[in-house]
C-alpha cells in the first residue's frame, strides 16, 4: 500500500486539532487541500477516507461519520475503537467528573420521554455514589470506601464539569435550554449505546437517543425523526409501524398532504371534488375566452373570402370586356366614333336654331318700335 501523502496528513491533522467537523466544514477542508470539489469528485473523497481508515485501523483509530441526533447534520471524528485502561488514561478530566459523566450519561439514555435531554435541575440531582459502586463491584462495604473526592463532590463543581463538557461537545444545550448528548458522545459510545441495549431505529439501525416511540404502548418500535421525514417523504409511502401496523402519528409541521393522497377519506374526497370544479371552472373560462377570438378569426376569414371573391368577379367582367372587344372586331370599335360625331352635329344644329330665333325676335322687335313713331 502507498504511503499516505501530505494531503491525507492535513485532512487527518485538521480532525485531531479541530475536533469533530460538521459535513460541510469537512468537505470544505478536503477542497481547499485537494483542490477538488467532493460534490463533483465523490468517488476521490470516498477513496480518501477509505484510505486513512486502512493506516488508522493499525493504530486501533478509526475515521468515522455519525449523524447529530438534535439536528440531523452529519459530522466527521476521530475516534478510539479499543476502551482499555491505558486509554482511560488519556482523559483531562478527574475521577469525580468521569463518573459524574457517567451518571449524565445514564440519565438522558433513561429519560422517559424519549426526548434526549434533561433537565438542568435533574443534572444537578445526578449522584456520583452509584457510578463508583459499579466501578468497585458493587460490594457492601464500598459506600464507606468512597474517597472523598466522591462525596465532596459539590453542586458548583457539578456546574463546572458540565460547562466543560458541552465545551469539549460530550454534552450540548439543546434549543429548549435543556441539557443533550454532544456530538463527541455520538461518535465514541456507539459500542456502548449497543452494549447497553439502547433501542435501535429501524431505518438506520442506530441508537435512539432521540427518537418518536410507537403510539402503540405494547410496541418498543422507535425511529428517529428525520429517519421518519426520509421514510414518509414519499407519496405512496404508508405510515404504519414497521412492528404492529399501528398507524404512525405525524410530526409537528408535518405536512397533511401526504396521508390525503395516500388514504383519501371523506376530507379528501371533497378537498378532490374542489379541485375538480376549479379545473372545469378553469378550463370553462378557457373556452369562453378563446370563443370572441374564434369568432373574430371567422369574420376575418369570410371578409378575405368575400374580398376574394369581389376580385374575382372584377377579373371575370374585364375579361369579358377584353374579350368581346376582341371578338368585335374594327366595326364595332368604329361605331362609338361615328355616334359621337352624330351627336355633335345635332347640338350644333340645336344651337343654330337657338341663335335665329333669337335673332328674329329682336327684328321683330325693332319693328314695332318703328311703327310706334
Amino acid at each position: 500500500m502507498a504511503p499516505l501523502s501530505w494531503r491525507h496528513h492535513t485532512l487527518l491533522q485538521a480532525l485531531l486539532t479541530r475536533g469533530p467537523l460538521s459535513d460541510r466544514d469537512f468537505r470544505a477542508v478536503f477542497a481547499a487541500i485537494s483542490g477538488k470539489n467532493p460534490a463533483t469528485h465523490q468517488q476521490l473523497f470516498n477513496d480518501t477516507l477509505l484510505k486513512l481508515n486502512k493506516e488508522l485501523a493499525y493504530l486501533q483509530f478509526e475515521l468515522r461519520a455519525c449523524m447529530n441526533q438534535y439536528d440531523g447534520m452529519v459530522y466527521y471524528g476521530v475516534v478510539n475503537n479499543i476502551a482499555d485502561e491505558e486509554s482511560k488514561l488519556g482523559t483531562k478530566y478527574s475521577v469525580p467528573q468521569v463518573a459524574y459523566y457517567k451518571g449524565l450519561l445514564e440519565a438522558v439514555v433513561q429519560e422517559a420521554g424519549n426526548d434526549g435531554t434533561i433537565t438542568s435541575i435533574d443534572a444537578l440531582n445526578v449522584c456520583l455514589d452509584n457510578q463508583v459502586i459499579i466501578l468497585d463491584g458493587g460490594s457492601q462495604n464500598s459506600q464507606s470506601r468512597l474517597p472523598s473526592c466522591i462525596t465532596d463532590f459539590k453542586l458548583s463543581q457539578k456546574e463546572r464539569t458540565i460547562d466543560e463538557l458541552v465545551r469539549d461537545r460530550w454534552l450540548s444545550y439543546t434549543s429548549t435550554g435543556k441539557i443533550g448528548l454532544g456530538i463527541r458522545s455520538f461518535l465514541d459510545l456507539r459500542s456502548w449505546f449497543r452494549g447497553n441495549d439502547i433501542p435501535l431505529c429501524v431505518v438506520c439501525n442506530e441508537a435512539c437517543i432521540k427518537a418518536s416511540s410507537c403510539p402503540n404502548e405494547g410496541c418498543s418500535i422507535r425511529i428517529h425523526e428525520y429517519c421518519l421525514k426520509k421514510k414518509f417523504s414519499q407519496r405512496k409511502a404508508s405510515r404504519a409501524c414497521p412492528g404492529c401496523g399501528t398507524e404512525w402519528p405525524r410530526q409537528e409541521g408535518e405536512v397533511d398532504g401526504y396521508d390525503d393522497a395516500n388514504e383519501p377519506g371523506e376530507d379528501g374526497a371533497a378537498s378532490a371534488n374542489r379541485s375538480s370544479r376549479k379545473r372545469r371552472k378553469g378550463v370553462k373560462a378557457e373556452l369562453v375566452q378563446d370563443c370572441p377570438s374564434r369568432k373574430r378569426g371567422k369574420g376575418v376569414k369570410a371578409e378575405l373570402v368575400e374580398d376574394c371573391s369581389s376580385r374575382k368577379r372584377r377579373k371575370g367582367v374585364k375579361a369579358e370586356l377584353v374579350e368581346d372587344n376582341h371578338n368585335a372586331g374594327p366595326l364595332t370599335a368604329a361605331v362609338p366614333r361615328r355616334a359621337r360625331s352624330l351627336r355633335r352635329a345635332k347640338a350644333e344644329a340645336v344651337e343654330a336654331a337657338q341663335e335665329a330665333s333669337s335673332a328674329g325676335a329682336s327684328k321683330a322687335a325693332r319693328a314695332s318700335k318703328g311703327r310706334k313713331k
